[in-house]
């Protein structure tokens, strides 16, 4: 999966990730009533996995109905193993099913049709990548890898997607710092994206940006930890951990006991900043990817993909909260809130001013 996850690799996936991005935000903004942050994000990234890591050509119609299919899926996937015909466990295997054959009947559409594609996406790697090795993958394989990719690309991205829309609506002046530096690093112009301005280089080059997405995921880390096996039995705080034992560390309590980090409930992207450097002291204080040789493989990925998203609601869009206060969170299965954050987005033109609707053109001509 490494070659997947490589520099050449999101080079190759970025344009695609900004069309979603792009269409996603216009659809949002067109809408007339507030929208559910965290069940369009979902929607967004299970999108940005079908479109762009495996290169799918589903029409938006059967794309919806994969997307009902899967959630049915997720719901489910951690039930009970008890299988009794109205079971959780039960509806998980048939949307697991139902999905397994919308899958199939994808890869074998891609395999036969390979003519206008611009780029390698990640499911040509893996198919590439088989037959490197002298093993051509069988098509339970390939449905089996489709399926962990999107699972990858999925809950924790949507989960990571909501807690960033929520601290830019808390925090106008962050947001208003990310248009500064997109400004001044020439990718903002005028209130438009320059054309050719989105390379990986330069997503790289803008410090705050990067600032802003780790703050993210150090206060909004998606998952609360992760499971590893004794290797070799060693003794923490005088009790000894036996080799062969499953553990399980916290992500969640590890960032707001480390002592490196100040004022651990403040949202606060400037600690990552060149005078702070917080995430700098120690090798496990910061870890919302998992550490060790067993980190996130798709961490990279993630984060180009809520950079491209802040870089778009900061360029493209107008958003406010559309309830009173903001919603409690909740951590199970991710961190999301409970309401799913309502928030109303207005489009901008080119100027920076609100894009009116037509039923909100002709009431302004009334007035």
């Amino acid at each position: 999966f490494s070659k997947i996850f490589s520099h050449e690799a999101l080079e190759s996936y970025l344009p695609k990730i900004q069309l979603v991005i792009k269409d996603t935000l216009r659809a949002w903004s067109s809408n007339p009533e507030s929208i559910n942050v965290y069940h369009e994000t979902q929607k967004l990234t299970f999108r940005m996995a079908i479109r762009v890591l495996l290169g799918f050509r589903i029409p938006d119609e059967e794309l919806n109905r994969l997307f009902e299919v899967y959630q049915q899926f997720v719901e489910n996937v951690f039930s009970l193993p008890v299988d009794l015909p109205f079971s959780g466990y039960r509806r998980g295997i048939r949307a697991r099913e139902t999905l397994q054959k919308g899958l199939e009947k994808a890869i074998q559409e891609k395999l036969q049709n390979t003519q206008g594609k611009d780029y390698a996406d990640a499911l040509d790697i893996l198919i590439e990548s088989g037959k490197e090795h002298g093993k051509e993958l069988t098509m339970q394989e390939l449905k089996d890898g489709t399926l962990e990719l999107i699972f990858a690309a999925y809950a924790t991205t949507a989960s990571a997607s909501t807690s960033l829309i929520m601290q830019l609506l808390k925090h106008p002046r962050v947001l208003e710092k990310l248009q500064e530096e997109l400004r001044s690093k020439g990718i903002l112009h005028n209130g438009c994206i320059c054309e050719g301005s989105l390379r990986l280089d330069n997503i790289s080059s803008l410090h705050y940006l990067d600032c802003v997405i780790k703050e993210v995921l150090r206060l909004f880390t998606p998952i609360s930890g992760g499971y590893r096996t004794v290797l070799q039995t060693f003794e923490l705080d005088g009790f000894q951990i036996p080799k062969g034992w499953s553990v399980m560390y916290s992500i969640r309590d590890t960032h707001d006991t480390a002592p490196v980090f100040k004022d651990v409930d403040v949202f606060d992207p400037d600690r990552f900043g060149q005078g702070r450097s917080e995430d700098k002291e120690g090798r496990f204080h910061y870890l919302p990817f998992g550490g060790g040789v067993r980190t996130c493989l798709g961490k990279h990925l993630a984060k180009l993909f809520l950079k491209a998203l802040a870089i778009e609601l900061a360029s493209t869009s107008r958003f406010e909260l559309a309830t009173r206060t903001f919603p409690k969170i909740t951590l199970v299965p991710v961190v999301h809130p409970v309401d799913g954050l309502k928030v109303k987005f207005f489009g901008l033109d080119s100027n920076q001013n609100e894009i009116l609707t037509g039923t909100d053109a002709m009431l302004g001509a009334t007035v």
